[in-house]
């Protein structure tokens, strides 16, 4: 009996043990970090880092990826300080046996024995080095071997280990000290990063460069010694001097803040930023600010026309000025002249103007709302081209009069460039679109050139690469123009006056050839220039970040000349961007049909209810419905030929018999008729 109960509690008790070891394992895990406590990264559409992240504190925490990292340094690191890692279970008792050894033989601790596993088990929960700390860290890296496999441990280790300062990790050491990421390391650089986390803050080489130095020394003759290091390594690397503290990567500066507060959690994003294209615009930039006001700023975007991907973008031009931190690329701001095109354009759509139709340039009033030109002169008789290149303001508003303001407004927001109109504006704020009387971004400005330069058709920006259309992805679009309106529109613009200085790219052989509009807002607060070059649409905004005015500043003198300095840098970056002229813009025509002579704004009536198309809701008999037209003067209607009549105030009101498809007509007092179908449904009368 005595055997049996023996052989009864040995095998019991190792199954007991273990039942209390998984308890314990379960009631106290280790405490693992949240994947969100790393450095998130933008990089341009090539993988290169535009700009890292901190985390709380102000710490540098990028997340290691053994496919990105230096496969020599993986393998000097482990035979530096674990060469058993891929074999022991968290704890390799023969290396702490030996290193109890040496430190005994040499009165002072030699190694500690510690594996990379216990080293992580330290960071992840620091405790004072002590006998007890030890044996839960021992038990620690137990934990993690049962929850990590060997390359999640590796890569954890190499993301928390501490470089010094608010440095942690072997990216951002990388970064730091050699200005790159750690995927082709030299010897040296290797085993600089192998030294450092071991004492962290005394080996800093932009503190401590001697102690560095030394510490490279004994980890090259160590890595000599396992064949890893050429043998003298360490002579010949004294004499070079320990690498100082660079700056983290800070390009692409507010796109990247977009994107990252787009997407908090995102850890690496891929953008469709070119960072050369990105480098050469923030030069640009910088370089007008000298010889302006302190607080002068300007902003800008590249968009690839084609495909709408931003290829570069500076909110501002520099930081160190008031406004500089701010995104003035996402600011509202009253855009001038620089929806004169897109009035035009529509006009041409509508059939009501062309190019070479002849419009009034004279004083004039619409219904309370007199605009004046901005030098206060006038041209008497002028062509829709001639209106256009030197951007008159009464045949704009002329135009937009006749195209329409509230269904200009509505365009633009359908093609994702809503106006932000003034809250105090009142019934003239409509017109008033066509003169910047409504504000717009720098984005959204660049939407609609964007849409000018690619026949018509309007479409989001796009931001990351992975949100690239491709064949079977379609993006939402909306066709703010036709093509035949938006080329002839763009052969307009490539004809207006140049800047000073600035030779026709048509008699300049290699120049950008520069489809362009200018701005300048009311009051000189803000100045514009937006083209299309090439493949790239272009959009540069000057102007005090406050919004104070700058007396007597244009877009022509402020923004146009850095829109072709840009168009310089892009067509030298990208000699494949077709900037110069292929084909010499068509002629205008030299005659125009009899009705395009001449622009008229009174063109037919513009039925607003109800709309072409529209079903209407009738809930009884003798329901009748308030007709609305846009027209300068009177207006007849009729419903299936038959006179609508006015109630006691004036309006048409329209009292279908009952449901049914009804053919409704507005004519004006020259006979121009515009006609709509509608269908009424309900119970109102007798089915037709």
């Amino acid at each position: 009996m005595f055997g049996l109960g023996r052989a009864y509690w040995i095998i019991l008790a190792p199954l007991v043990a273990l039942v209390g070891l998984l308890a314990l394992d379960r009631a106290l895990p280790p405490p693992l970090p949240e994947p969100g406590e790393v450095s998130a990264v933008v990089r341009d559409r090539n993988g290169e880092v535009l700009r890292a992240f901190p985390v709380d504190g102000g710490r540098w925490r990028l997340a290691a990826d053994l496919d990105q990292l230096d496969p020599d340094f993986i393998t000097a690191l482990l035979a530096y300080e674990d060469e058993r890692f891929f074999d022991h279970w968290g704890v390799d008792l023969p290396a702490l046996v030996r290193a109890s050894r040496d430190s005994l033989a040499a009165g002072r601790i030699v190694s500690g024995g510690s594996t990379i596993t216990m080293q992580l088990a330290r960071l992840i929960e620091p405790r004072e080095r002590t006998f007890g700390a030890k044996l839960i860290q021992m038990a620690r890296a137990v934990q993690l071997e049962l929850r990590l496999s060997k390359a999640e441990i590796l890569e954890l280790y190499l993301t928390l280990a501490p470089y010094g300062g608010n440095l942690e990790g072997v990216r951002a050491a990388s970064w730091a000290y050699f200005g790159r990421e750690p995927n082709d390391l030299t010897i040296d650089q290797i085993a600089m990063l192998i030294a450092l986390p071991q004492s962290p803050e005394a080996r800093r080489p932009d503190r401590r460069p001697a102690a560095a130095i030394l510490a490279r020394g004994r980890v090259l003759d160590r890595l000599a010694s396992v064949g890893l290091a050429r043998v003298g390594a360490s002579i010949d690397a004294a004499g070079d001097p320990a690498p100082s503290r660079r700056a983290f990567p800070a390009d692409a500066w507010h796109a990247a803040d977009a994107l990252r507060t787009a997407r908090p959690d995102a850890v690496d994003q891929v953008s469709t930023i070119e960072r050369p294209l990105q480098l050469m615009l923030q030069d640009r930039l910088a370089a007008e600010l000298p010889g302006t006001g302190e607080d002068v700023q300007f902003a800008a975007i590249i968009i690839e026309t084609e495909s709408r991907a931003v290829r570069a973008l500076a909110g501002s031009a520099s930081r160190t000025r008031p406004g500089g931190w701010i995104d003035l690329t996402d600011r509202p701001r009253s855009p001038g002249s620089t929806l004169k095109p897109f009035i035009y354009g529509m006009a041409f759509d509508d059939g009501i103007a062309a190019p070479g139709t002849r419009i009034e340039d004279l004083p004039r009033r619409f219904s309370g709302y007199q605009p004046d030109n901005f030098d206060r002169r006038f041209r008497g008789d002028v062509t829709i081209a001639e209106a256009l290149q030197h951007s008159l303001n009464i045949p704009a508003v002329t135009t937009l009069d006749g195209v329409g303001a509230r269904r200009f407004n509505a365009a633009l927001g359908f093609a994702g460039a809503s106006p932000l109109r003034p809250r105090q504006a009142g019934q003239d704020s409509g017109l008033a679109v066509a003169l910047g009387g409504a504000g717009l971004t720098v984005r959204q400005v660049a939407t609609l050139y964007a849409a000018l330069g690619d026949g018509g058709e309007a479409r989001p920006l796009v931001w990351l690469e992975d949100d690239m259309a491709g064949p079977d992805q379609p993006r939402g679009s909306f066709r703010i123009l036709s093509a035949e309106s938006a080329g002839e529109i763009l052969d307009v613009l490539r004809r207006a006056p140049h800047p000073g200085g600035r030779m026709p790219a048509l008699l300049a052989r290699g120049a950008p050839d520069i489809a362009f509009k200018t701005g300048t807002s009311y009051g000189f607060r803000d100045a514009w220039a937006a083209g299309v070059a090439g493949r790239y649409t272009i959009v540069v905004w000057s102007g005090r970040a406050d919004g104070a005015p700058r007396d007597g500043v244009t877009g022509r003198e402020a923004a146009l000349p850095v829109l072709f300095r840009i168009a310089d840098g892009v067509s030298q970056l990208r000699p494949d961007a077709h900037m110069g002229v292929e084909d010499e813009a068509g002629a205008l025509p030299e005659s125009l049909p009899a009705t395009l002579a001449d622009f008229r704004a009174d063109t037919a009536p513009h039925i607003l209810f109800p709309p072409d198309g529209a079903e209407v809701w009738s809930d009884r008999t003798g329901r009748g419905f308030i007709l609305a037209a846009q027209a300068p003067g009177p207006v007849r209607w009729y419903a299936d030929g038959r006179a609508v009549d006015l109630n006691a105030l004036g309006e048409p009101v329209w009292v279908p018999p009952g449901p049914g498809f009804y053919s409704v007509s507005a004519v004006d007092e020259f006979g121009r008729a515009s006609r709509v179908s509608v269908r009424v449904r309900g119970g109102a009368g007798q089915a037709r």
